[in-house]
């Protein structure tokens, strides 16, 4: 069969555009498509409910609100307005394009608008913080348009790692409304807080926008960072108050004080008006293709989104699609250009990629781009998933399920923001969790959101900002007192053993920071391991972009392909010391993956349950990994060409882990005999990997495991799933609270998937290092029901 997209025979013009229903339709109308679409859910239009702006909102604020054609607020910005004028901390939790920036927007410009008459100017200022500077940059044009009939009053300015010296100098003296990252405050403001006293003093309130992104060890990280901001705060004589936004989430309120350690109203109704949202599943086909020990492979959902993107460009529907890597965004931009080029070569420049890495002269770019309709389709990374206002866009394409349903909703809100109808189809990659969604649609629709996972007592995160804090200003004993809510109290515990380290010092009863170097400095807020590798061109020198230093083992290493802006690289050089990844271009035919091993060791024991006779466990464990080898896969079908050894250093990494342990009479009741048990524990391991994600705000690549017949450390079978970050990142928790519902849902996508012996739909894994041998498919369906017929109690 062939999967090749034959090119339409006409370009629609926008006003032509048909409904979304239409739309995908015409996606799915020619033959070999009709199975594809596995399920179609449609999401009625709902009209919007309005209330009034409270009484403390200034009157020149309502008239410039009203200037942009906005009369009366809904509901729940009002009551968001409310509690921020009353001095409470408060989190919207409400769906994409249900104006939460406003909501937050004008009780904040009306309090600066009071203290704009204090003889220094500085009566009030605020903090605006982002996880992206796409979105800061577009918050500050929204501000700036909001706040234009305010005259100089108002005074917002960007902070980040693109802004000028003499543009940093400016917002510090004089602007009140300051909007930047967290990496920015942790690593500019504040260990130079001493030079923004003025402003910190005057701190009324700190927005955090998209707060549900700040989960694992980044969230961790940023709490941090927010507690420290709240103790230079009362240093100064301030005690802001916190605006935070969010998508849908379960327990905004929990999830929103946990990260910044103070209690937090939720408002969490949504009364703005929504279009007509048509959201289809889509799995792509089988393909004549095998992969490892023969199984059957799908066609890629890079391919597939490459395909349904060229085929709604050509009917002038503008469209989104959003790629789970930076290769996989390139890659589609490039193929859609290619096929909209045999249909009009002018179609093929309104097709681009967007991803990090970009320098920021081409980000700008091809934001301006974006907005201004230049561009009839974007495929991106999740740098575009959050709040940036993109007006006009009619479909969003994932390429794969986002990793949490917090994200794929955020995400298909990208298309409708003007309340026309919209199009969201999921394509599924070949993967257990992605094929059972397309298979068990209620698990998307019918279910809840996610709880935002984080753990502000993580001791390799809290360390580190330890010493960044007594760097700002010697730490006492109220730093630890409980009703600040700063930092752990445990962290009391951590300061002889960061003393005894040499990296603080004790006079009296107050802890300094020993060293030259500022701590700031040397700490990844992003968890990514140290600095950024910089891809340079072999030969002219020219640096293509960076890649996070904790994947680059496993994307820039030797032979690696690597795609920059529609163009092929192949990596001839890793040089880790120099944080260097050489690359020359080229065209191969091929994608490249990369495998690893994984030896694991038992620490401590935090909890053990019984199952039965099987017991369920969660504590701290040491993992060592190492990259061995990649595989080169043909581009369209997934097939596997070949497989290379390498020869890269070893990582070593103290976490936490959940694992399952099973007796002999357990192996004997499920029919699995010593020549069987191996390739069971394996699939069953690769299985509840992918299926992790449905329950805890990871990704897969997030965490991993290891399975074994007989595990040194418990003498049982056992299986382990942990955190792929150092301490823990709060996923293997939530996996142990949530095991029984976890377990039972990979034992289901085992057994609904349709292969024979096993494929990536199910019990193989991309990262496997061992190949994916051995695995035995029908071994884990027998093992994992065994293990859940004595399952633990509700939510275990």
């Amino acid at each position: 069969m062939s999967h090749e997209c034959a090119p339409p025979e006409a370009v629609e013009t926008d006003a032509h555009r048909p409904p979304p229903r239409a739309v995908l339709e015409r996606l799915r109308g020619r033959s070999e498509r009709a199975a594809r679409l596995t399920h179609m859910e449609q999401l009625p239009a709902r009209p919007g409910r309005h209330a009034s702006w409270p009484e403390g909102i200034r009157p020149e604020v309502v008239a410039a609100v009203r200037a942009t054609g906005i009369e009366r607020p809904w509901t729940h910005q009002a009551h968001v307005a409310e509690h921020a004028l009353r001095g409470e901390s408060v989190v919207i939790s409400s769906g994409t394009a249900s104006g939460k920036s406003l909501a937050y927007q004008v009780p904040v410009l009306s309090t600066l608008l009071d203290g704009a008459a204090a003889p220094n100017r500085r009566g009030a200022t605020a903090v605006y913080l982002s996880p992206t500077k796409a979105l800061a940059a577009d918050q500050l044009r929204a501000i700036r348009r909001l706040a234009a009939p305010l005259g100089t009053d108002i005074r917002p300015a960007g902070y980040d790692g693109d802004t000028s010296f003499e543009e940093r100098a400016w917002a510090r003296d004089h602007a009140n409304l300051l909007l930047t990252n967290p990496d920015m405050l942790h690593r500019g403001l504040l260990p130079g807080h001493r030079r923004w006293s003025s402003f910190l003093r005057a701190l009324r309130y700190v927005i955090v926008d998209e707060c549900h992104v700040y989960r694992g060890v980044f969230g961790s990280h940023v709490a941090q960072v927010l507690r420290r901001l709240r103790r230079l705060c009362a240093h100064y004589g301030s005690e802001p108050v916190f605006l935070l936004a969010s998508a849908t989430t379960a327990e905004p309120g929990v999830s929103a004080s946990r990260l910044t350690g103070l209690p937090v109203v939720e408002v969490t109704e949504d009364a703005s008006p929504r279009g007509e949202l048509v959201f289809a599943l889509w799995e792509p086909p089988l393909t004549e293709a095998r992969g490892e020990k023969g199984a059957p492979v799908r066609r890629t959902a890079t391919a597939e989104t490459a395909e349904l993107l060229t085929d709604l460009a050509v009917q002038g529907v503008r469209t989104l699609a959003f790629v789970r890597s930076r290769r996989g965004a390139e890659l589609i931009a490039l193929i859609a250009q290619e096929r909209l080029a045999e249909v009009d070569r002018t179609l093929a420049g309104r097709v681009a990629a967007y991803r990090g890495g970009y320098l920021p002269e081409e980000r700008r770019a091809l934001e301006r781009a974006l907005h201004s309709g230049e561009l009839l389709g974007l495929a991106a990374t999740t740098a575009l998933e959050l709040g940036v206002d993109v007006a006009g866009l009619d479909a969003v394409l994932l390429a794969g399920y986002p990793g949490t349903r917090a994200s794929l909703w955020q995400q298909a809100g990208r298309a409708g923001r003007q309340r026309q109808g919209a199009l969201a189809v999921l394509v599924a990659r070949d993967d257990p969790l992605d094929t059972y969604l397309v298979h068990h649609p209620e698990a998307l629709f019918q279910r809840p959101v996610e709880t935002t996972v984080l753990d502000p007592g993580n001791p390799y995160v809290l360390a580190p900002h330890l010493c960044a804090a007594a760097a700002e200003l010697p730490l006492t004993a109220t730093d630890f007192d409980e009703k600040p809510g700063l930092f752990d109290p445990a962290a009391g515990e951590l300061l002889p053993k960061l003393g005894a380290r040499a990296l603080l010092r004790r006079r009296g009863e107050s802890w300094y920071w020993t060293r030259r170097e500022r701590p700031a400095d040397m700490v990844d807020i992003r968890g990514q391991g140290g600095e950024p590798v910089r891809v340079v061109e072999n030969g002219t020198g020219r640096l293509l972009g960076t890649v996070d230093a904790g994947p680059a083992h496993s994307t820039v290493h030797e032979g690696a392909v690597h795609l920059h802006r529609g163009r092929s690289y192949v990596v001839k050089e890793l040089d880790l010391e120099g944080s260097v990844a050489l690359v020359e271009e080229a065209d191969p035919p091929w994608s490249t993956s990369a495998r690893e091993v994984t030896d694991l060791s038992v620490l401590e024991t935090d909890i053990d349950v019984p199952w039965g006779e099987a017991r369920l466990c969660f504590g701290s464990v040491e993992v060592t990994h190492q990259v061995v080898s990649f595989l080169r896969r043909r581009l369209l079908t997934g097939e596997v060409l070949g497989e290379t050894r390498l020869d890269l250093p070893a990582r070593t990494l103290r976490t936490r882990a959940v694992w399952w342990t099973l007796t002999q009479d357990q192996l004997d009741a499920a029919r699995v005999g010593p020549d069987v048990l191996p390739g069971a524990l394996h699939a069953a391991e690769h299985a509840s990997i992918g299926m992790l994600p449905l329950f805890a705000t990871c990704d897969r690549w997030d965490i991993g495991g290891v399975s074994t017949a007989l595990h040194p450390d418990t003498l049982l079978p056992t299986v382990f799933v942990h955190d792929g970050h150092p301490g823990g990142a709060g996923f293997a928790e939530r996996a142990f609270h949530t095991a029984g519902r976890w377990l039972t849902a990979t034992r289901d996508a085992i057994a609904a998937c349709e292969c024979a012996s096993g494929c990536p739909s199910c019990v193989q894994s991309p990262k496997c290092g061992n190949g994916n041998e051995p695995l035995h498919k029908a071994g884990a369906l027998r093992i994992l029901t065994e293990l859940l017929r004595h399952q633990g109690p509700p939510g275990l």
